[in-house]
């Protein structure tokens, strides 16, 4: 499968400031295979360590973390020349390490010639325990997510749609009804099966949606196991119980996330910890509400907060939808499909590196997410079907006046009333 990193990594090696490269996201949304094609299809040779299965060789870089020293250590265990520009040694799971982790700043200072990557699962977790010294300024982190619908269409054989939803979204002309309809469909399929490399394989193999949930269910038991392996079991109960309340939290009519649905009598003293762990995993994304003022990182609530899973699949999953009744073209009035809509556009638009943030008005209105773009601030409204009447977004514009707003829906292309109209299927051009 295709991944859009690839490029960045690209960029990473070509770059004449280029400094030790550090991977982080999710467990399983496809470090290890990426960087292992993107070092045998662009260097001489790799150097791979995996610091949570070989315990010998992480013993010997532990003694010692100058670069020097690592360097002739692993030209000794795999018997490879190490040449600078030409050989990629990649750090795999070096949260396990916590002197490997320190010594790529050696690797900054010391050798920059030399090409490393490191990544790790759980790389978030670790790097905000006390006893890890991270290498702050002297690396470059660079974020991996699961498979954007872009990329979905890449690996099930529909690039040739790409461009022309590009095409349709820059023109903001109207696509034709049947390759809307056809996109559409797609986009469904892609809400059911999700980004998670694994279940997208099992998806082409089989050809059918219904084999992603027992992927997916494995998937999400991984996840709960690494919560009661890397913390305490008062932490990891609380964690579990957090993580747990994400489908309930959604669809709730006010969106914020409550501790007390959580647990009665819960407060940000009780979870507050629990839900940094989640955010700090990769597992789930906090969008802040924020004022409308400029920059909104400024102006962000930090009490105020709703919270995403960070893939829509695994989300599917676990609020258990009816897998068939999501893939209709009109679904039954009693399914959810807002909060399900809401979760791939939060997905889609942070693989695109916009930070997320939305907006309320007094328990009047909300608007789901806004983003800065230079030196605008870019409403958003997420409609879940082809009803786009959104007496949120008009109170926004007549307060606010912005140069223009986005509305997606499953409603084709156009742009009416300083409103641009983007079909579900198109959120990776915005």
């Amino acid at each position: 499968m295709e991944r859009e990193i690839i490029k960045d990594l690209l960029k990473w090696k070509e770059s004449k400031n280029r400094k030790p490269l550090i991977i982080h996201g999710a467990r399983q949304v496809g470090k290890t295979y990426i960087v292992k094609k993107f070092g045998k299809e662009n260097y001489d040779n790799l150097i791979y360590v995996n610091f949570e299965t070989n315990k010998e060789l992480s013993s010997q870089i532990s003694d010692s973390i100058d670069a020097k020293y690592i360097i002739n250590k692993l030209e000794l265990f795999y018997g490879e020349k190490i040449i600078p520009e030409k050989t990629l040694i990649f750090f795999d799971e070096i949260q396990a390490n916590e002197r490997a982790l320190t010594s790529l700043k050696y690797f900054y200072e010391d050798v920059p010639e030399y090409h490393i990557i490191a990544a790790g699962s759980l790389l978030g977790i670790a790097i905000n325990r006390e006893s890890y010294s991270f290498p702050v300024g002297k690396v470059q982190m660079m974020n991996m997510y699961p498979l954007s619908f872009k990329e979905f269409l890449m690996a099930v054989g529909r690039e040739n749609l790409i461009n022309e939803i590009q095409r349709h979204f820059d023109s903001n002309e109207r696509m034709d009804k049947t390759i809307h309809e056809l996109c559409l469909k797609l986009y469904r399929t892609y809400l059911v099966v999700g980004g998670m490399p694994e279940v997208v394989q099992m998806y082409l193999t089989e050809g059918k949606t219904i084999t992603a949930i027992d992927v997916q269910a494995e998937i999400l038991e991984s996840y709960e196991r690494d919560m009661t392996k890397y913390a305490s079991n008062s932490l990891s109960n609380r964690i579990i119980a957090a993580f747990d309340s994400i489908p309930v939290q959604l669809a709730k009519d006010n969106q914020k996330f409550q501790y007390k649905v959580i647990s009665k009598g819960g407060t940000s003293g009780i979870f507050g910890e629990a839900i940094m762990w989640l955010k700090n995993s990769g597992i789930v994304k906090q969008v802040y509400k924020a004022a409308v003022e400029m920059p909104l990182e400024m102006y962000k609530d930090l009490t105020s907060f709703k919270i995403y899973m960070s893939d829509v699949g695994l989300f599917v999953n676990k609020a258990r939808y009816p897998l068939y009744q999501i893939d209709l073209s009109v679904q039954p009035t009693m399914i959810s499909m807002g909060p399900l809509t809401e979760q791939y556009v939060a997905n889609e638009l942070s693989v695109k590196g916009y930070e997320l943030y939305y907006w309320e008005s007094n328990g009047k209105a909300e608007l789901d997410f806004m983003i800065q773009k230079d030196t605008d601030i870019v409403p958003i409204e997420v409609k879940s079907n082809k009803n786009t009447k959104a007496r949120s977004l008009d109170l926004y514009m007549k307060t606010y006046n912005p140069n223009y707003a986005i509305r997606i829906s499953e409603k084709n292309f156009g742009f009416e009333n300083n409103i641009k109209s983007v079909p579900l299927y198109a959120v990776f051009c915005i």
